[in-house]
């Protein structure tokens, strides 16, 4: 009779890593198809002169994963409060504003796992931001008033972290730069939730 609890201790021994080996592993893959909801701080300079806003969006990925190391790519839709203005540029009174809305970007990623969970990252790419430009010339009848919409090319980089949670979701925080034509550029410092399929 005592062969009974012997062999069971055995059976239990040998089938034990592989039960482990069929259970999931509870890190990140940080690898596939990904979709993410982002927002931060929008620091943009246009001609010299500089405002803060918010922006939000939507962004879409696609990751590869080499052993400790992840390369993707990477696209962005967002919008921004960002908003600024030049005052007494003709005559006293007059201003020209200029209002940052929607932005487009698709670029690459490099980085590496640092842990098991958390990637470190560099990411370069392409971008094209709507600039909104409205002149008041500062006189009752505004004759001289004009608005102009300029679609103003870039290039964009930075660097950030992603922190997996579990095998599908993660928490992204990524600080970018980017430099317009026309004198344009941005500092965004982003958070952003997502999920992998």
């Amino acid at each position: 009779m005592r062969l009974y609890p012997i062999a069971a201790s055995v059976v239990a021994t040998f089938s034990a890593p592989a039960f482990a080996q069929d259970a999931p592993s509870p890190t990140s893959s940080n690898s596939g198809f990904h979709v993410e909801a982002i927002a931060g701080y929008d620091g943009t300079r246009f001609q010299g002169e500089s405002d803060g806003g918010v922006f939000y969006g939507l962004g879409v990925g696609y990751d590869f994963r080499s052993d400790n190391f992840v390369f993707g790519i990477q696209g962005e839709v967002t919008d921004s409060t960002s908003e600024g203005c030049v005052n007494d540029i003709i005559n006293p009174g007059d201003s020209i504003c200029a209002d940052v809305s929607r932005d487009f970007y698709i670029g690459g990623r490099a980085g590496a796992m640092v842990g098991r969970n958390l990637l470190l990252y560099a990411m370069a790419g392409y971008t094209n931001a709507r600039f909104e430009l409205n002149f008041d010339d500062g006189t009752a009848g505004g004759a001289g008033n004009f608005s102009r919409t300029s679609h103003l090319d870039g290039v964009r980089v930075g660097g950030g972290a992603e922190l997996g949670i579990g095998r599908n979701a993660f928490l992204r925080t990524e600080y970018r730069y980017s430099n317009y034509e026309l004198g344009g550029e941005r500092h965004q410092v982003i958070g952003g939730f997502g999920f992998r399929f």
